[in-house]
């Protein structure tokens, strides 16, 4: 039949099993190596107690890594810079009013308003959705602690049960030693009342006390590791439930604090839809109203515009529908050039034929030089070759 102490070891670590916190495979504690050095004096418990130390350390790791892990960071900084950011933007728009206009800078702030922390409403949602993830997240911290804490008064009672079994292997290991000492005193009386000349037989009696002494101080080394063993599982035991104790003092304050924030949410969430309405419509009403001054601002500029511009574009059409077409300057500039031009081509005509003429005089001079010259070479050069042969 099982142990109660293997019965609580086992309950422990199956919870913690059903959350998938256990490793498959953990390294050998360096307890189970010390504990192997009394496991003679009585075997099963010591295995027992080796084994739960041995998962003692998995266990204990487990729950560190756990329990670190299970924070909420700090996003509640983002909702209280949400509201602020909503209140902040609303007293801005009422500053903007105080001169009765808004200048391209406020405009361009607005814009970046909107493009940067998005619209009033986007703000109340984004404050709904962290604190619906603040409240996921927190329960199941809460869940998962208890959990662990239900697990962890498991294995404490293993560890209770752990001590029992190391007190009473201490008090096998101290009989051992008290049996030991006893032996190493006998034989060190046979050393001492020794008398004759057999050294043999002194030096058998020295190697039996010399054993015994090796047994006492190995029986000692045994009774100290259990000593060791049972002291320090008592202060394991005792300690632990000091901090244990904290850490559900803790859990149940955070329990009571999710509860609160859940019936304060779930009780308000219409406070926060109004917020969210209210500033809305507010910074719609301040854009209505700007939109309003823009368009009256845009008429009365224009039709002071139209006032001014239109005098000069009517005067001008005026002009232009009952005005001269083509002016009659413009019609003796022609008239003046189509009699210059008429007196000055008949000059540049005569000009051109009396050049016409001298120009066909001098052709005609010209080629007459040219013939006479290639007579004259052509009736000396037949001449050249009698008088070669002549001088020949």
């Amino acid at each position: 039949m099982k142990s109660q102490t293997l019965h609580y070891l086992d309950r422990a670590m199956e919870q913690l099993r059903d959350l998938g916190l256990v490793p498959e495979k953990s390294d050998e504690a360096p307890i189970v190596a010390v504990i192997e050095k009394i496991a003679d004096i009585n075997e099963g418990k010591a295995l027992t107690i080796a084994r739960t130390l041995s998962q003692a350390s998995v266990f204990n790791d487990v729950v560190r890594n756990e329990v670190s892990q299970m924070n909420t960071a700090e996003r509640y900084k983002q909702i209280t810079d949400a509201f602020n950011s909503i209140r902040d933007d609303a007293k801005s728009m009422v500053e903007q009013l105080d001169d009765g206009k808004i200048d391209t800078f406020e405009r361009i702030g607005n814009i970046w308003m909107k493009v940067t922390r998005g619209d009033i409403s986007d703000r109340f949602e984004k404050i709904k959705k962290i604190y619906l993830d603040v409240a996921k997240d927190s329960d199941d911290q809460i869940e998962r602690e208890i959990h662990i804490l239900n697990a962890y008064k498991d294995f404490r009672g293993a560890l209770k049960e752990a001590e029992v079994l190391a007190y009473e292997i201490l008090q096998q290991a101290e009989a051992q030693w008290n049996i030991a000492k006893g032996k190493l005193e006998e034989a060190s009386r046979a050393v001492e009342s020794f008398q004759g000349d057999d050294l043999a037989q002194r030096a058998r009696l020295e190697l039996a006390r010399d054993e015994r002494l090796r047994e006492l101080q190995d029986a000692e080394e045994r009774y100290q590791i259990a000593k060791d063993l049972a002291e320090n599982l008592v202060i394991n035991y005792n300690t632990s439930e000091v901090i244990m104790a904290r850490l559900m003092q803790t859990n149940a304050i955070k329990k009571r604090l999710y509860q609160q924030a859940v019936t304060f949410f779930g009780t308000n969430e219409t406070v926060l839809t109004a917020l969210s309405a209210s500033f809305t419509g507010l910074f719609g009403l301040h854009e209505s109203t700007q939109t309003l001054e823009a368009m009256k601002e845009g008429i009365n500029k224009s039709l002071e515009d139209l006032g001014e511009i239109g005098d000069k574009v009517q005067e001008a059409a005026i002009k232009a529908g009952y005005g001269p077409t083509i002016r009659a300057e413009s019609v003796k500039k022609l008239v003046d050039s189509v009699v210059n031009f008429q007196s000055r081509s008949a000059e540049l005509i005569d000009e051109m034929r009396r050049l016409s003429e001298k120009n066909a005089k001098e052709i005609g001079e010209s080629v007459e030089q040219g013939k006479a010259r290639l007579s004259s070479l052509l009736t000396r050069a037949q001449a050249l070759p009698e008088n070669t042969a002549h001088t020949t």
